[in-house]
């Protein structure tokens, strides 16, 4: 389920003029379906270039296949068919769990707000699809 992009060692993505890095992987980065096609184009850069092959999924990089996802993303994890995140909406918000259904694409916060990161960790490390 995941795509494949090309990434400087400094973190960025390769964007689609070749010759820039975006900070945020989005619909401007060069994109492949296969590592053996990412690696035909990383192999044609210059040597200074120094790319990576990175492989994007819905685990790794939530925000690009959710895109009703929005805030800061501070931790990951998969429950069957669902990517369950820790989201702090916006700078300062209260910390929140999204699950985002990898077959519909839809996403929805749950109710509970968490004041720090340290108080949702323990409710992150323990969801279960059966609490929604």
């Amino acid at each position: 389920m995941g795509i494949f992009a090309l990434q400087s060692p400094a973190g960025g993505f390769l964007d689609e003029d070749m010759e820039h890095f975006n900070k945020a992987f989005d619909d401007w980065c060069v994109q492949f379906e296969s590592f053996e096609d990412a690696l035909l184009i990383a192999e044609t850069l210059e040597k200074g270039k120094g790319v990576e092959i990175v492989e994007i999924t819905p685990l790794s990089y939530p925000k690009y296949f959710f895109h009703n996802l929005q805030g800061n993303i501070h931790a990951t994890r998969q429950l069957e068919d669902k990517i369950i995140c820790i989201v702090e909406p916006s700078m300062g918000a209260n910390f929140r769990i999204a699950i985002c259904d990898l077959k519909t694409k839809r996403v929805r916060l749950t109710q509970t707000r968490y004041k720090s990161a340290l108080s949702v960790e323990g409710t992150f490390s323990n969801f279960s699809l059966s609490q929604i």
